[in-house]
């Protein structure tokens, strides 16, 4: 081939761009400022260019997929009415036709007085839970005494089967988008994703700022090794792990014992139960982070009042509770009714 001809080739080929870059270059016109995935090919290749064009990666250690498709409308509960499409569009379509003119449900309906008595005696109910002195604690004392430490500014992310139920009605945020949870599907392994990408917003834009994240000690363990995601960017994280030793109902370490004793685990151990008294904090303190253990309301107290005072590192408050506590009475078994 003539000399000429490999040179020509040779200066195109200096001229191409990869294409990791060009995406990279994509995400930055369209002002993407942050950047989460789990390294690999090719996600190595674009996290390096978007950091030569000044994007932020953060990189995970747990990988999680999210699905929108029309069969999944009606899984869980029949509808009566149905809507399909972007989030962002059939918000703005729904907000402008109740602008014209500007409606809202009669406030004195019967709907509306059927509300207020179920407010009202669902929180006398979570009060009376609440106030409950006995040891171990239950999920409603841990939220009462968390809910009165709360920023009112901190993003609340929340995770779990009871945790994240309870949570729901005891933890309150006070102002638009700082409550992330899994939502209606109940999705495991989120909140620590989550918590991460709140605390990057935070940790830019308001200084200061804390991110709560509460789980179950059954979805901690969905995506725990997030912790030393969580470490090696110094993120203003404060998690919360309610362990129960199970998966919504657990055992002590007294019966776990005991039971033991007759066969091995794999044969008598139920399917949803965890080891019992496990140190989940001891996972944060692995990689530098501050870590606290606590079974008292007086320990949780003192330990999340510290934390909240600590914006130099993030920390993880393990709270054990009744190993069979669990929420109230139901009146929407959802989970388990049959949709045939």
């Amino acid at each position: 081939m003539p000399g000429s001809d490999l040179q020509e080739r040779g200066e195109r080929s200096d001229e191409q761009v990869s294409g990791a870059k060009v995406i990279a270059q994509a995400l930055k016109e369209q002002d993407v400022r942050y950047l989460f995935g789990v390294v690999g090919i090719p996600v190595t290749e674009i996290a390096v260019a978007a950091q030569e064009l000044g994007l932020r990666y953060i990189g995970m250690r747990n990988e999680q997929a999210v699905d929108i498709c029309a069969e999944e409308l009606g899984n869980n509960v029949k509808p009566a009415v149905t809507l399909l499409g972007d989030i962002n569009a059939v918000t703005k379509q729904l907000l402008e036709q109740l602008t014209k003119p500007l409606w809202q449900y009669p406030p004195e309906s019967k709907w509306w007085k059927t509300l207020r008595e179920k407010m009202k005696s669902n929180e006398a109910l979570s009060q009376e839970l609440a106030s409950k002195k006995s040891l171990p604690m239950n999920y409603y004392t841990v939220f009462y005494h968390v809910q009165e430490q709360l920023p009112q500014d901190c993003f609340v992310v929340s995770e779990g089967a009871n945790t994240m139920d309870i949570g729901r009605t005891v933890l309150q945020n006070y102002l638009p988008r700082h409550r992330l949870d899994a939502g209606t599907f109940g999705t495991m392994g989120v909140g620590l994703g989550f918590a991460i990408a709140a605390a990057l917003v935070a940790k830019d834009r308001n200084p200061g700022q804390r991110v709560i994240c509460v789980e179950g000690d059954s979805a901690f363990g969905f995506s725990g090794m997030e912790v030393e995601t969580i470490c090696r960017y110094n993120l203003p994280i404060v998690i919360l792990v309610v362990n129960n030793n199970g998966i919504y109902q657990g055992f002590d370490a007294d019966t776990w014992k005991e039971m033991l004793e007759f066969q091995d685990a794999t044969v008598r151990a139920p399917p949803m139960c965890l080891l019992p008294n496990s140190h989940y904090e001891q996972v944060m303190t692995a990689f530098g982070g501050k870590g606290y253990f606590v079974q008292t309301p007086e320990e949780l107290q003192k330990s999340l009042k510290q934390a909240l005072a600590d914006t130099t590192k993030p920390c993880l408050i393990n709270i054990l509770i009744e190993p069979q506590s669990t929420r109230k009475a139901q009146d929407f078994h959802w989970l388990t009714r049959s949709n045939m």
